[in-house]
């Protein structure tokens, strides 16, 4: 079990911490929410169909700030979830992306993969199911910590405050945003999609706590199998009731596009992975997370306690039938109802007074480039293998260079810089052809060299990708699709998040707890100001590469 604990030296020692804010003084939980791919207009789309318990705690009892943005251009899954955990742009905390390009080994790399970590065995656990996630899927190593993390996380800042004594935890139904909220010093599970399990890696433990272990004896994920994902009320009662059966979404291997949906079997591959877009597996992940505060005694004693639970399905349905479908409806309504009953669950076993909840998201999501089409917008479907092929045609046609680009990762395009200076060939030629050459084509918005070009300096586009740029990680070119355009691999993922549009950098952010007055906040504000937020109300250092500003409606 890995772990590097710094000794402190303390002048003064007090039982918790010292907070300015009279109300959060006997905050003994901070419960941070994150629901993966919730784009923030969802929310007041379907407001009148939530509980009174799950999405309205916010809405009607917390502070909503409701033009809250992510601010860097790669709006993918471990940059929002790192984003929010450590308050910095990607520039600072260095997950650019879900996987990139290692210089040295010439090799893509899954962000939190780590060799010298390995995956925790479940005991009596097995299989592998099909990956139908591209970042995953590349990962040479089976190992995952948060090693490629660069930035301190508000998690690791409460850890340290309190000299140890805070207990840290991320859960997910997803490895990277698990091991991203835990930081460096936390633990995490996520569900695995091969066995159904939650699983960990050797960084985190030695061996499962035998309250996992006793958790996943039990396999509450193989309740479904066989059985049908029905709708939870006529269907004349939703807003998308006729938005079920469209050509352009995805049948996962029978599946289906139309209610009811058939769940398979564990042998058909796709198993856990229907389980995880449905509302079982938020379901799992809520009832995981209340198994883990009670046993772990999370928000007991003086010492403030941190969990992260970030929910997977609801960008799981998008992938593949779009956030304007029927499936998005439903899964949300189910969501808020296992928010309530997690919401219900931790007032009782803590108190209502003594805990902080927050709620944001990762990223937001486009719509389908097909219904958009169908509406009027021009929109078109561009996949990263076929690009990088058609680019080196042209390349080797103009320069006379082979596979000038070794890979295109959307984003980034990364250039063998070894075999162009062989070649004698100007890099920065090269760069323009690539770039003239894709922003001529239907669906690109731009393609950006590290160093812009003179007509591309002050573009729209140009702060939020410097604010996505790491030196070591960042490809040499920057691609950004046309809005609602597609680029990513081919495969089962119909509609890809990752543009620096609006659509998907825009996500809820929300306070809820004790001394948090209720109101609405339409100003623009930013995901970088969380982590700042909560360690000014909880009195901890700043994390380190911390960008944001204090929210003044949830500490004042």
């Amino acid at each position: 079990m890995y772990r590097t604990l710094i000794t402190i030296v303390v002048v003064a020692f007090l039982p918790s911490i010292a907070l300015a804010q009279e109300d959060a003084q006997d905050i003994r939980l901070v419960v941070q929410v994150t629901v993966d791919g919730l784009r923030a207009d969802l929310l007041q789309r379907y407001q009148d169909s939530f509980s009174h318990g799950g999405f309205h705690r916010f809405m009607e009892r917390g502070v909503w700030y409701t033009n809250a943005h992510h601010m860097h251009a790669n709006t993918e899954t471990i940059v929002g979830h790192a984003t929010l955990a450590t308050g910095a742009h990607p520039s600072e905390h260095g997950m650019i992306g879900n996987a990139w390009l290692d210089r040295v080994t010439g090799h893509l790399g899954y962000g939190i993969e780590d060799s010298e970590h390995p995956l925790l065995p479940v005991p009596g656990f097995g299989g592998k199911g099909q990956q139908i996630d591209p970042s995953q899927a590349i990962a040479q190593a089976g190992g995952r910590s948060p090693r490629n993390l660069l930035a301190t996380t508000f998690g690791d800042e409460l850890f340290k405050t309190n000299n140890g004594r805070s207990k840290i935890l991320g859960i997910s139904g997803k490895d990277r945003s698990a091991v991203a909220m835990a930081g460096h010093f936390g633990d995490a599970f996520w569900f695995s999609t091969s066995t159904g399990a939650f699983e960990t890696s050797e960084y985190y433990f030695n061996s499962y706590p035998d309250w996992v272990t006793e958790w996943n004896s039990q396999r509450p994920a193989d309740v479904a199998i066989g059985t049908l994902w029905e709708l939870s009320t006529p269907k004349e009662s939703y807003l998308l009731a006729e938005n079920d059966d469209r050509p352009y979404e995805v049948d996962l291997k029978g599946f289906g596009r139309v209610f009811p949906h058939r769940y398979g079997t564990p042998e058909d591959g796709l198993y856990y992975t229907q389980v995880l877009l449905t509302p079982l597996g938020d379901e799992l992940t809520a009832r995981f997370a209340e198994t883990a505060v009670h046993a772990e005694g999370l928000g007991q004693d003086a010492f403030t306690d941190y969990l992260s639970v970030s929910f997977s399905a609801v960008d799981a349905v998008n992938h593949l039938f779009g956030p304007s479908s029927l499936e998005n409806e439903e899964i949300m309504r189910r969501l808020d109802q296992t928010l309530e009953q997690f919401f219900a669950f931790l007032d009782q076993e803590i108190g209502a007074e003594h805990i902080l909840y927050v709620l944001s998201a990762d990223h937001g999501m486009p719509e389908m480039p097909e219904f958009m089409a169908e509406m009027g917008l021009s929109t078109a479907r561009n996949y990263n293998g076929a690009l990088k092929d058609a680019l080196n045609a042209n390349l080797a046609a103009e320069f006379g260079i082979q596979d000038a680009i070794l890979q295109f990762f959307r984003p980034y395009i990364y250039l063998d810089r070894q075999a162009i200076a062989a070649a004698g060939l100007d890099k920065r030629a090269i760069e323009r052809s690539i770039v003239d050459d894709l922003e001529s084509r239907d669906g690109i918005a731009i393609a950006m060299p590290r160093n812009p070009f003179p007509e591309q300096i002050g573009d729209f586009l140009e702060g939020p990708i410097r604010r996505n740029f790491h030196p070591q990680r960042s490809g040499d070119i920057y691609v950004a699709q046309a809005p609602y355009s597609f680029l990513f691999e081919a495969g089962a993922v119909a509609v890809m998040h990752g543009s620096p549009w609006r659509y998907d950098t825009h996500v809820p952010i929300m306070f809820s707890g004790p001394g948090i007055e209720p109101q609405v906040v339409s100003r623009q504000v930013s995901t970088v100001d969380v982590a700042i937020t909560l360690s000014n109300l909880l009195g901890t250092t700043i994390p380190s590469s911390a960008a944001g500003q204090i929210l003044d409606e949830v500490v004042r």
